[in-house]
């Protein structure tokens, strides 16, 4: 932007100027006074010069002093041409010959200038503020006082104010006057440091405002500087600015860890050279720290350490060391109490350190002044934090350790809290832990194995869970589920409703009923909760049947499960959703498919896709569509279920926060041989009972488990009597050989079979109790058509 050229300073401004022959006669003026005075340039020529000024009897009574004299000079009242008065300032000058030259100039200009020679002169003579005028070499020219005490005259003319780096971008003080001359804009406040060449003391922070100066031509002919020591405001402004981000950043943390490495990213350069932190062992692991501290004996660590010019010193104790044993002293008593250790000589900080062998270990190389506090919150010693002076050779003063004291106040709240919550974190996940079923499990219908990971940061352990329950005949259910909210509370519903589904599912329920049951329970929980808003979850409920090969699924608002078949092909399965647990008044759709053997099915909660897209930034389908391209890539032949589990998570185990849990549940589905099923359909007919016995007895003996012909036959005799007595249509019978004995019969009735104390006189009523006596597990389920009540019989140790 062009900066118009100034006019010429007020003397030039209106001067007026006329001749006067010895006779007192007008013979030359200049046009601006013929204009000052109303006239025609012509029209005074030749007349009495005294006929211009207003005579002393016509003059007004004016304020003391307005026509008094002036330096050099007097002033007048001049006769305008419409006769008012015109004060003018003149002086007399003789002419080489005859007559006299009359300068004039009007009273106001004179008054103009004498204002700005007054200001100038003021300034220039005020001690408060360094005030200089520099020529265009920029040398001080003219200053107040305070520049010559702030040694700012040298003996070569040379300013330290034009070496004063980090003014307004990025120039030094002599490059912003030059530009202020070369622009003619000015500066002000441009903040810049000034560096103390006095060992020991503190730099400077001053504000310097600037304008351009210019000759009687109006040409560029230096500038004024005006500089002000702002530095206590500058520290001022810079002790509330480490206390707010102590308070707002650092304080706010719930990561013991983290809020060590930005308290001394907070420190360090602000307050020095280097800063670390020792943190209690019982800090860390979320107990109770100590009260008072009698020394340190291997009961500290160091935790997070900073420098500002480069890596950490290696022959310093590093991040992660203990500290070394440190002799009991009256410091520790100080800083216990809150006082903060304030050392500007390196002898007397080896001093407290007990001049121990711990001592080069503890020091910083080139000490010059060090500063420290214990980290106390409600009476607890958490730790210490240090902070040294290296390159910078200031010493640390009261203001210094007001700062510190105020810093780790917060901090050393925030840190606490943030213990505390590490207590509570690992009581919640241990808690979590101990209601999760076994890792891995091995079934006749699947291998299983479970991967949970509770969440990390503020958010606290989740009601994520997951169970594989065996049912009857073989068959497996596999359960995954995600409760609303974090917490103990989260976790405490989860162990309710892992617990209800356990007790539906030996109920024989089919997964729509079991998740219809599984609502209402929730439903109950909602009513007598405090926030019935809060409640609530998302359930999977999967059934696989090893002898035909199928999976039922049923979801109450779950994600997908996935499936890798043997030929490596994964896929999704398409369930119908269902509505979230706790929602209620909607049915859930149970969809079925075949499962081959050997197939790897996969059910997982929201926080793995969700850790997906975290670290990828992808769409929910599209980081889905990666889990399982991973889930496929790990799922190869002879990979165990763990490996398989590692390599899935293994993106998101290594996230620093997990604001949510993971849980994921792998299971090998398997297979019954064909040659190790029977299975035959009777007519409801007397016959059919020795018919059965018959057969089964023959396929106890093909099988090599003669051991058990006369308790099955006992069994089968018994409930195909019962299928005979209490139902119509044809009797199913199936026998299924594994690990155990199955035996199965269908019949149409839906009536439920129980077991009852016969009285002595009772003909009946004996049957299902000798059933009982003779199998580990009996029971009964519904299904389209009716009922199949099962027995198990172990046969351990039974050559087959």
């Amino acid at each position: 932007m062009a900066v118009p050229r100034p006019e010429p300073p007020a003397p030039l401004n209106g001067v007026v100027a006329v001749v006067i022959d010895e006779n007192g006669l007008v013979t030359h003026w200049t046009r601006s006074a013929a204009q000052l005075l109303g006239h025609e340039p012509d029209a005074v020529l030749g007349t009495p010069a005294r006929a211009l000024v207003v005579p002393p009897s016509a003059r007004p009574l004016t304020r003391t002093g307005e026509y008094s004299g002036a330096p050099g000079g007097r002033i007048l009242p001049l006769r305008h041409r419409d006769g008012h008065a015109v004060p003018v300032w003149v002086r007399l000058l003789p002419l080489a010959g005859a007559g006299v030259l009359a300068l004039g100039l009007p009273a106001a200009a004179l008054t103009a200038w004498s204002d700005e020679t007054a200001v100038g002169r003021a300034l220039l003579a005020q001690d408060l503020w360094q005030l200089a005028v520099h020529d265009p070499d920029l040398r001080i020219r003219q200053a107040s006082p305070a520049v010559g005490r702030a040694g700012r005259l040298t003996a070569d003319g040379h300013d330290p104010l034009c070496t004063m780096p980090g003014l307004e971008g990025g120039r030094t003080g002599g490059e912003l006057l030059r530009y202020v001359m070369d622009s003619g804009e000015p500066v002000v406040d441009a903040s810049g440091v000034l560096r103390s060449e006095t060992p020991g003391s503190h730099d400077l922070v001053y504000s310097l405002t600037a304008a351009p100066l210019y000759d009687l031509s109006g040409r560029p002919d230096g500038a004024l500087t005006s500089l002000v020591d702002v530095t206590e405001r500058y520290r001022s402004a810079r002790r509330l600015d480490l206390v707010y981000r102590a308070t707002r950043s650092i304080s706010g943390s719930l990561e013991v860890e983290r809020t060590a490495q930005d308290l001394v990213d907070l420190l360090v350069p602000s307050m020095g050279d280097l800063a670390a932190v020792e943190i209690a062992e019982a800090t860390l692991r979320g107990g109770e720290p100590p009260r008072s501290v009698e020394g340190v004996h291997g009961d500290f660590r160091r935790l997070a350490v900073k420098h500002a010019h480069g890596p950490w010193p290696e022959e310093l104790i590093q991040a992660g060391e203990m500290l070394p044993d440190i002799p009991n002293g009256p410091g520790f008593r100080d800083l216990e109490r809150g006082k903060v250790l304030v050392v500007n000589e390196p002898d007397a900080y080896a001093a407290i350190l007990g001049n121990g062998p711990a001592v080069p270990r503890m020091v910083p190389e080139d000490l010059s002044a060090s500063i420290g506090a214990a980290l106390v919150a409600r009476g607890l010693v958490l730790g210490y934090v240090q902070v040294y002076r290296v390159r910078q050779a200031a010493p640390f003063d009261g203001q210094d350790a007001k700062l510190l004291q105020e810093i780790v106040s917060r901090v050393a709240l925030g840190m606490d809290n943030a213990r505390r919550y590490t207590r509570e974190h690992r009581m919640s996940v241990m808690l979590q832990n101990s209601l999760l079923p076994p890792v891995s499990r091995s079934t006749a219908a699947a291998e299983t194995a479970g991967i949970y990971l509770s969440a990390e940061g503020d958010a606290g352990v989740g009601g994520d869970w997951f169970d594989a329950v065996p049912l009857s005949s073989l068959r497996t259910a596999l359960v995954v589920g995600d409760v609303i909210g974090h917490g103990l509370p989260a976790t405490a519903t989860m162990a309710r409703l892992r617990t209800a589904v356990q007790t539906l599912s030996d109920l024989d329920l089919g997964p729509d009923e079991l998740l219809t049951r599984l609502d209402d329970l929730v439903h109950r929980m909602a009513e007598e909760a405090e926030h019935p808003d809060t409640m609530g979850a998302s359930c999977l409920y999967a059934v696989y049947d090893p002898v035909d090969r199928r999976c039922q699924v049923a979801s109450a608002g779950h994600l997908m499960p996935a499936v890798v078949h043997p030929d490596g092909t994964a896929r999704f399965i398409d369930v119908a959703p269902g509505p979230g647990l706790g929602v209620g008044g909607m049915p859930f759709e149970v969809t079925e498919v075949e499962i081959p053997p050997g197939s790897v099915l996969a059910l997982y909660t929201n926080g793995l896709i969700e850790a997906e897209r975290r670290g990828t930034s992808a769409s929910f389908e599209d980081a889905e569509a990666a889990v399982l391209r991973r889930l496929a890539e790990a799922a190869g032949p002879g990979r165990s279920l763990d490996a398989i589990g590692e390599e899935l998570i293994a993106p998101v185990r290594s996230a620093p926060h997990r604001p949510d849990d993971i849980t994921v549940l792998l299971a090998r589905t398997r297979a019954i041989p064909a040659t190790s099923l029977a299975a035959w359909q009777f007519p409801a007919r007397p016959t059919a009972v020795a018919l059965a016995r018959e057969l089964v007895t023959g396929q106890l003996t093909e099988w090599g488990l003669d051991a058990l012909v006369f308790s099955t036959e006992l069994v089968i005799s018994e409930l195909v009597t019962n299928a005979l007595r209490y139902a119509r249509g044809p009797i199913g019978v199936r026998l299924v050989r594994d690990q155990v004995l199955v035996c199965e019969v269908t019949d149409s009735s839906n009536s439920q079979p129980r077991l009852r104390q016969a009285r002595d006189t009772d003909e009946g009523g004996r049957g299902l109790f000798l059933v009982a006596q003779l199998t580990t597990r009996w029971g009964s389920r519904y299904g389209p058509t009716g009922k199949t009540v099962w027995t198990e019989q172990a046969i351990e140790g039974v050559e087959g």
